[in-house]
């Protein structure tokens, strides 16, 4: 057997190669000619399928179309809106004698919506043509429908009836009890005070349950267990501290951040403790054996704001790198980065029954739509209630505030306002503005935190002046005496 040069098995494969082109591709770096008869078969396929239920007009010349639609116009009842327009250069009807293929735009028909408002739509019609030598266009005809701002729901305003003293320093956070008797709030003070809620919410003078000290540093985050009698504290000074609140008392204290911790949350079905600090990680501690689970890493600046979900995304942080994180724990990474924020990211709250995350930042709220970029002030808490009202609130120049609600929010900026919103809308219903307390600096005219109680119906806002402020909708008001003032916004930005 003769040996086998080493250059032949080159030219067999070229060779082969050659024979594969000559035989699929008649013509080198071209596609084969489609056959006519099938693309004619699948086109008129496709048209037929997208605009079957439009009804096709008969071709006639364009002069035609133009005085017949003009005939109409006179014989009808009404105004038409007609339009006939020319097909391309080529598309003639041979059968019709050359007639020209028109495209009619039908008129517009007003149709109710949902909210009983009419809207207006135009529907657009195209004359259908039996020619084999029609190129049927494959553009879908759809419904032009206007976009629509949506209305805003009337809310009662909000007011103030009682302010509670007692904290020496500013007022950081707060936490309320599951069973909705008792809240907590941290200060710059080093203590946490347990008010009684029931005696505040009735005509009593209201009664301090505890004051619980241990911390040598501010009080920033607070939390407390539904399945246990255990309330969570973090602080500047780097510590986590579970508190029994049976024996009132720290038992367990986590150690591992580097720096002041600025937010904790616990998970709402497993023993799982979540921290965010001034070291860019989001710590996941064990409730019970106090050992680090992991490390959310991947912030480049402070976590200032975290909170958990039953459902994936399990954890969302808020960062002041500006991006918001949403994090897998059963595989303990990350999924999704929303990086639309402008500045940082001081506080988050999730909606109570969809599935939408708000949060706020230096210059405006943002989320579902940006509700207060009529608020050029820094933000930085939220809170949200069930009734659709956002609460957004100022502080003054070195202090900072925001809080949203269930359906509604407000916010709170540098000059110690607070701004009521419609959470669907956007539509800022209220403005009310922090009265301070004698004794402390005008300066001090400022909102660090703000939640609801269990039921969304009582608003507690902790401030700079050293006070904790109960919000109540006024029961007195109507939509008579404080009617709804709404425009729908002219310059619409869709992100």
């Amino acid at each position: 057997m003769e040996p086998v040069e080493p250059q032949s098995l080159k030219k067999l494969s070229f060779k082969s190669l050659k024979r594969a082109l000559d035989l699929f591709s008649p013509l080198h770096a071209h596609f084969p000619l489609r056959d006519p008869d099938s693309k004619k078969i699948r086109m008129s396929h496709k048209f037929n399928d997208e605009n079957g239920g439009i009804k096709s007009t008969s071709s006639q010349p364009l002069t035609h179309a133009k005085s017949g639609s003009q005939d109409q116009a006179r014989e009808g009842s009404g105004p038409s809106n007609a339009l006939a327009l020319p097909g391309p250069e080529n598309s003639k009807d041979p059968q019709n004698g050359g007639a020209l293929i028109d495209l009619i735009v039908g008129t517009t028909v007003k149709t109710k919506g949902l909210d009983g408002g009419l809207s207006e739509k135009s529907i657009a019609i195209v004359s259908a043509s039996s020619s084999s030598e029609r190129n049927f266009s494959t553009s879908a005809i759809m419904e032009r429908i206007p976009s629509r701002w949506p209305r805003p729901v009337w809310h009662a305003p909000w007011k103030n009836y009682r302010v509670i003293s007692g904290h020496l320093g500013w007022v950081r956070s707060i936490a309320f009890d599951p069973s909705n008797t008792w809240f907590c709030t941290g200060s710059a003070d080093r203590t946490i005070k347990v008010p009684s809620l029931l005696n505040f919410l009735s005509a009593g003078t209201g009664r301090l349950k505890l004051t619980l000290t241990g911390h040598v540093e501010q009080v920033r985050g607070l939390a407390v267990s539904n399945k246990h009698t255990y309330m969570f504290s973090a602080g500047d000074d780097k510590q986590v501290k579970c508190w029994d609140l049976e024996q009132n008392k720290v038992i367990r204290s986590y150690h591992g951040h580097l720096s002041g911790v600025y937010c904790l949350a616990l998970h709402p079905t497993i023993d799982v403790l979540l921290t965010g600090g001034r070291d860019s990680v989001c710590r996941l501690w064990d409730i019970r054996s106090k050992v680090q689970i992991d490390a959310l890493s991947g912030h480049e600046n402070t976590v200032c704001s975290v909170f958990t979900r039953p459902t994936d995304p399990q954890v969302i942080t808020g960062s002041h790198d500006t991006t918001i994180r949403l994090w897998d724990l059963r595989y303990v990474k990350r999924t999704a980065t929303l990086t639309h924020h402008k500045k940082s990211v001081r506080a988050m709250a999730l909606h109570p029954t969809n599935s939408l995350c708000l949060n706020s930042y230096i210059s405006h709220i943002g989320g579902v739509r940006s509700c207060s970029s009529q608020q050029k002030t820094i933000i930085n808490a939220m809170a949200v209630n069930e009734d659709g009202v956002m609460v957004t609130g100022v502080i003054d120049s070195f202090f900072l505030f925001s809080a949203f609600f269930f359906s509604f929010f407000f916010s709170e900026g540098d000059n110690g306002s607070l701004w009521f919103w419609d959470w669907q809308s956007g539509h800022n219903f209220q403005q009310s503005q922090t009265i301070v307390q004698p004794g402390s600096l005008d300066s001090e005219a400022g909102i660090y935190a703000c939640s609801y109680d269990v039921t969304g119906t009582r608003l507690v806002t902790c401030e700079a002046d050293k006070t904790i402020k109960m919000w109540k909708e006024d029961g007195k008001a109507t939509p008579e005496t404080h009617p709804l003032h709404f425009r729908p916004p002219k310059d619409i930005r869709r992100f």
